[in-house]
Order: structure tokens, then sequence, then C-alpha cells
């Protein structure tokens, strides 16, 4: 799994996985700025987005973080949070 990571201010990283890092770079400039954003606050203080979190069914740890009509499919690793998939609501929860 290639991925790339994003430092914020705090001391847990946030990685990317290369697909997750590939929507991301195909999206306008204004949708995937605020996309990154929410996910460096989400790393630096999760609290500050609890409305919009919540845990995915099937107890396998993912997170999904809401960003209007986009979804962040994300896991906590210790100091690491690694973003699997963003996509559009419609298809984000389709397996793949």
């Amino acid at each position: 799994m290639n991925d790339t990571m994003s430092e914020n201010d705090s001391s847990r990283q946030v990685r990317y996985i290369r697909d997750a890092s590939r929507v991301l770079g195909r999206l306008d400039r204004r949708t995937a700025r605020r996309i990154h954003e929410k996910i460096d606050q989400l790393a630096i203080d999760p609290a500050a987005l609890a409305n919009n979190v919540s845990v995915l069914k099937g107890g396998s740890g993912f997170m999904r973080l809401r960003v209007g009509g986009w979804r962040v499919i994300y896991r906590n690793d210790r100091d690491v949070l690694l973003v699997l998939k963003i996509a559009p609501r419609g298809s984000a929860y389709d397996r793949g």
C-alpha cells in the first residue's frame, strides 16, 4: 500500500492511501481544500467534528467523516489517521 503523508500542528500524522490521494487530486480545488481541512481538523481535535463522524458497522474499526456530499472513510491507528477512501455519498460504502 503506497500512501502519502500530511503533517499538521499536532503530533498525529495523516496518511492517505494512493486511491484516496488520487480522488482528492481529481476534485476541484475548493472541494479538495475543504475535505483536506476537515481531515486535518479531525486529526488535531476529533471532538470538534463529532457530529460528522460515525463508526461503520462490521467491527472493522473503520470510521466515516461527512464533508458535505462527500464521505471520508478512515481508521485510527495509534498516532496515525489513515484515510482509506474519499467518495461521493452515494458510492462511499461500496466495497472495493
